[in-house]
């Protein structure tokens, strides 16, 4: 009899825990949706449109690279007039599935640089700081998309 109580008492307790847990997650109004890695980024004055050729011979193609090896989903770049002299101008970004994504994201990517590119790491270091020359970067986030009901 204690037995059959003890076991009655456990499931209404497992029908309450998964009922709340069931509620909780469906009274939000969104999922979550994928990551997108934004960086923001400065082009110091009349190097915007030597910035941007750089991005369409470098970046552009790394990031086709990257989304053709599955590495990523997509990517964007967005403009935006600056609201002060030093603020940001252009967003570089790139979207990932999920957080296992970033997993090792660093040695995939330069893999595929190196493929895409063929150059030393020395020549890669040199041109990432010649961009230096064009802009500056403002900093950066993982951004994570929320995908209403």
């Amino acid at each position: 009899m204690k037995k059959n109580i003890l076991n009655f008492a456990i499931s209404i307790i497992l029908l309450l825990v998964s009922a709340n847990v069931s509620f909780a997650q469906t009274d939000r109004p969104y999922t979550e949706g994928p990551l997108w890695q934004v960086q923001f980024v400065h082009t110091k004055p009349g190097m915007t449109d030597l910035y941007l050729k750089n991005l369409s011979e470098n970046w552009v193609k790394q990031m086709r690279a990257a989304k053709e090896a599955g590495l990523i989903l997509d990517f964007k770049v967005l403009s935006s007039p600056p609201a002060t002299a030093s603020d940001w101008d252009l967003i570089l970004m790139y979207e990932l599935k999920n957080h296992a994504m970033l997993d090792g994201m660093r040695d995939k990517m330069d893999a595929i640089s190196k493929k895409v590119f063929n150059l030393s790491d020395e020549a890669r270091h040199t041109q990432a700081v010649s961009r230096n020359d064009l802009r500056e970067i403002q900093g950066g986030k993982l951004t994570q998309e929320l995908q209403f009901k």
